[in-house]
């Protein structure tokens, strides 16, 4: 079934005037906080954004109810500080950012050796999101891209991340696999799901074949961070009859290695 796409409405403020006024006035607060050496009171706050007190004050108080803010009583006045949930807030868009730049280079190594589009994946709940890419010149294109979204399971890439995944994150997971629709697609299950992600442990790579789509395959390393944790994966997407017998054995090869190497780049 075809689907059209629709546009979100665009909504522009006049002039020099915020669209949003109350998400203006909160982002100032914010930003003034994290700018302060030292804690803030309510009046000092109000003073230096110019926001009228009561509005400063409502505003402070979702921050803190939110965990953003903090404030810490000294006799009768109240200082407020902003608080490391911010860089939590941030952490994921560092890492995607990091882990797009440092792999780059990898990703045109392996898309130039096996003539392949390479990519970076990595889990964004329930899907595998391609945050980067590099193709091979040539007429055939695959329907990849940087913001394509599949499901975790059907993808090389997904099963990479889902393997070396802690047990209370992957759980979840499992509850909500999707079912593929290429002919060499398995009948999706939760304890034939997690066997499968013992032998990527097993191996140190995942291996889809016209499992999502006919007569294509697509192969996968992981990558870890600094603390071990995977963190997304790298891999190629070909035809099913490029990625059999020696082709395959090279191919995994390549994209292993391409996969410790970012990990070491990036602190493992």
């Amino acid at each position: 079934m075809a689907m059209t796409a629709q546009k979100d409405p665009v909504v522009q403020g006049k002039g020099d005037r915020p669209a949003s006024p109350a998400v203006d006035r909160a982002l100032t607060v914010l930003e003034k906080l994290v700018g302060a050496e030292e804690g803030l009171t309510l009046t000092a706050l109000a003073r230096a954004t110019e926001i009228p007190l009561a509005t400063c004050a409502s505003i402070v108080y979702t921050l803190e109810q939110r965990g953003y803010a903090t404030r810490t009583v000294v006799g009768r006045s109240h200082f407020w500080r902003p608080t490391l949930r911010l860089y939590d807030l941030a952490a994921p868009l560092i890492r995607q950012e990091d882990l797009s730049e440092v792999a780059q280079p990898h990703l045109r190594a392996l898309a130039d050796e096996l003539r392949m589009p390479a990519h970076i994946g990595v889990l964004d709940g329930t899907s595998v999101v391609y945050v980067a890419k590099a193709a091979p010149p040539g007429f055939i294109q695959f329907d990849t891209y940087p913001g394509k979204v599949s499901p975790f399971n059907l993808t090389a890439l997904g099963r990479a991340i889902a393997a070396y995944l802690p047990d209370a994150e992957l759980e979840p997971l499992v509850g909500t696999l999707v079912a593929g629709t290429g002919p060499k697609a398995p009948r999706s299950g939760a304890r034939a799901f997690r066997t499968q992600l013992a032998k990527v442990r097993q191996v140190g790579y995942a291996l889809e074949d016209e499992e999502e789509q006919a007569d294509i395959a697509c192969l996968a390393a992981p990558i870890f961070d600094a603390e071990g944790r995977v963190s997304g994966s790298i891999g190629v997407t070909g035809f099913s009859r490029d990625l059999t017998g020696p082709k395959l054995a090279y191919a995994v090869d390549l994209v292993v290695r391409h996969g410790r190497e970012i990990s070491t780049k990036r602190g493992f």
